[in-house]
């Protein structure tokens, strides 16, 4: 099955969290709400680097694919 890049996701047991599920490598979720994020993968010591620069911009995406959503929905 094919998944879109991004996902969103809520729960009614977190009611002012907004969380987007990343599906490609590497894999997390971000809680938008206070930017907490779940890694889905496991990295060692030597990929940390490069993890860190592609995390940032995989995190701007994320925001502007929420920022997209909400707009398709108030359309």
């Amino acid at each position: 099955m094919d998944f879109p890049k991004f996902l969103l996701g809520d729960n009614t047991d977190y009611p002012d969290a907004i969380f987007v599920i990343h599906t490609d490598f590497p894999r997390f979720i971000i809680n938008l709400e206070n930017d907490e994020v779940e890694w889905l993968e496991e990295f060692d010591k030597s990929e940390e680097k490069d993890l860190l620069e592609e995390a940032q911009q995989l995190f701007e995406a994320a925001n502007q694919f929420y920022d997209r959503e909400i707009e398709r929905y108030e359309e």
